[in-house]
Parts: C-alpha cells; sequence; structure tokens
C-alpha cells in the first residue's frame, strides 16, 4: 500500500446520492405544478425519463460536445417530447427551478459521514467534480460535507472537466500534492476512472451497481465502509 497523503473525491453519484436528491426534487415539482391533472406520465415515468435524458445531456458535456447552457436549455423539452406531451406545457422556469431546488437536498450515500470522519484524520481530502461552482456548494453544505475538504476543483473554476488532464494537474498544483500520494475515488468509469488512470493517478472504484470494466482499477468498493479497509 502506497503511503497516500491526498485522497480526491468525487461528489455527485459517489458522495451525494444525486439520485435519491434528483427524485425528491422531481416529485415536489410535480406535485407543485399538478402534472398529474396535464400530462399522460406519472412521476416514475418522469423520473425515469429524466435520468435518461440527463445523463445523455452529461455525457455529450463531459466529451466537450455541448457547454453548460445546452444542459439546462435542453433538458426538459427533451423530456416532454419523448413522453409525447405539448410542449407548451413545461412552466418556463421549470429547470430554473430544479437547478435550485435538487441542491438542497441532503441524501448522501450510505457511511459517507463516517468514512470521512475517519479519512479526515488521516489525509488531506479535495473534491474534483465536473459540476458547476454555484451547485455544487450548495449540494455540500445541505449535506454538511463542505467542512471536511480543503480545496474544490470544478470544470468551472479550472476550466477543464474529467477525464481531461488539465483538471488533475489543476488539483495537485492547488493542493501541493504529488502524483504518487494521490488517489482519487469516484463512481464513473469513464470520467473518474479513466480520467485518473490516463492522468496516472491510483484510483478506488466507487461501484455500487456492480457493474463490469474493461480494465482493472486500482481498487474496487461497492460501499464507502470499504475504505477503511484501503486507506
Amino acid at each position: 500500500m502506497k503511503n497516500y497523503k491526498h485522497i480526491f473525491f468525487d461528489l455527485d453519484h459517489t458522495l451525494w446520492d444525486y439520485d435519491t436528491n434528483a427524485q425528491l426534487a422531481l416529485h415536489e415539482l410535480y406535485d407543485h405544478y399538478k402534472f398529474e391533472q396535464h400530462v399522460p406520465f406519472n412521476k416514475d415515468t418522469f423520473v425515469q425519463s429524466f435520468f435518461e435524458v440527463n445523463n445523455e445531456l452529461w455525457s455529450l458535456f463531459n466529451r466537450h460536445q455541448i457547454q453548460r447552457e445546452h444542459i439546462r436549455e435542453r433538458r426538459f423539452a427533451t423530456i416532454f417530447e419523448r413522453l409525447k406531451t405539448k410542449i407548451h406545457i413545461i412552466p418556463q422556469q421549470l429547470d430554473f427551478e430544479y437547478v435550485e431546488l435538487c441542491p438542497t437536498k441532503s441524501a448522501v450515500f450510505e457511511g459517507a459521514h463516517d468514512i470521512l470522519d475517519y479519512l479526515k484524520e488521516r489525509y488531506q481530502l479535495h473534491i474534483i467534480t465536473n459540476g458547476f461552482d454555484d451547485v455544487q456548494t450548495i449540494k455540500m453544505k445541505s449535506a454538511k460535507l463542505d467542512h471536511y475538504f480543503d480545496v474544490i476543483v470544478t470544470s468551472e473554476n479550472s476550466m477543464s472537466r474529467k477525464p481531461s488532464a488539465p483538471i488533475f494537474e489543476q488539483a495537485l498544483q492547488r493542493t501541493g500534492a504529488i502524483l504518487n500520494e494521490s488517489i482519487m475515488i469516484g463512481d464513473n468509469l469513464e470520467s473518474d476512472i479513466q480520467g485518473a488512470r490516463d492522468f496516472g493517478m491510483d484510483h478506488v472504484w466507487f461501484n455500487p451497481t456492480k457493474q463490469t470494466s474493461d480494465f482493472p482499477p486500482t481498487y474496487e468498493i461497492q460501499m464507502l465502509s470499504q475504505l477503511r479497509n484501503l486507506l
């Protein structure tokens, strides 16, 4: 085991439970706008379609094929189109309200606070996220995660995004970390794991759904509590 000194965490889907928090926000908006009276789909279908469209748009964003504003412009319009619902039914401010509401939800993955308490006493902890400054700050405060981390590197404040090398380079520069004393922990096989691997950084694949990979990560866990046995 290497003598790690700096741990870089991804935020969404690794610590902050994006799926649970998004579902809570979408259910709240569905009820607020009384969609059941106007649309041919229920809450579960609404949520499922959101995740499909949102994942597609974020994948395009991470590959530099669209910009941030395109995610917010296209997201709900695409969802309603796919659900065969007239676009004019969408409240004009729906995406704005979703972006305001979702980050205030506080669900984290099981054991997140316990493992961060453990690691904080032993390592310097940081975040590398493809999210945006304003949204990620609210998420971390809402979930009481903010006090664990020394440096927060985002796609916005670094002008780069995982899996590209520049965001990892900036993370090392801004934290004063050395590559062989650093390790990345994340869920996304492309942006977190392949990105760290290509950069030469050790990595832990947080893989609670037991997906398969074309290459072996440095380490793999299904629960955050397993980090106690690795670090």
